[in-house]
């Protein structure tokens, strides 16, 4: 399988006053040489993202998560960031945050338990990006859990985090 990437290269001209013009070059590499993670590991206690291929560690990222992290998240509006085994499930590049991808909170179990406590299990568990409309200083979602139960990384992490996960891979998130 091959990735294609599309780059504009700006050409220099011989007219000393005339402007560069860009020219379109694709640039072809083999997913061989691109990390492609096979599934995501988080540790909640260390604040860590890790895409995995088998037992290898592609990549590490720092997180924030929900306002009240301790624990399994075990109903709507308690602020925590789920535990278990699910997968990420849908991308959604135009949502409120810098691009998100959907946990598949609540599973069976979820439901399960939040049903026997007469709970609403919650829903809308997303890796997203910082808010496209920032409401505090940017020291503010670098330092601290600020997430109504999510798993939030900084854009740049995002970006790299989207382009080397597959479509449905599993995510086992740890206390």
């Amino acid at each position: 399988m091959l990735l294609g990437v599309t780059a504009l290269v700006w050409a220099g001209s011989a007219a000393a006053d005339a402007l560069p013009q860009a020219t379109r070059v694709n640039l072809v590499t083999s997913t061989s040489e691109v990390p492609v993670a096979d599934r995501v590991l988080v540790k909640k206690a260390e604040r860590r993202l890790f895409l995995m291929r088998a037992d290898e560690v592609l990549r590490s990222y720092r997180i924030a998560l929900g306002l009240s992290p301790e624990g399994p998240k075990e109903r709507s509006g308690d602020f925590r960031t789920p535990e278990g085994r699910y997968r990420l499930v849908r991308r959604n590049p135009r949502s409120d945050y810098f691009m998100s991808m959907q946990v598949s909170y609540p599973n069976d179990q979820d439901v399960s338990r939040a049903r026997h406590n007469h709970w609403q299990p919650g829903g809308s568990i997303m890796i997203h990006g910082l808010p496209n409309m920032p409401k505090r200083d940017p020291d503010y979602y670098a330092t601290r859990d600020w997430t109504d139960g999510c798993i939030a990384v900084s854009n740049a992490d995002m970006l790299e985090i989207w382009l080397l996960t597959p479509d449905n891979v599993p995510i086992e998130i740890e206390p």
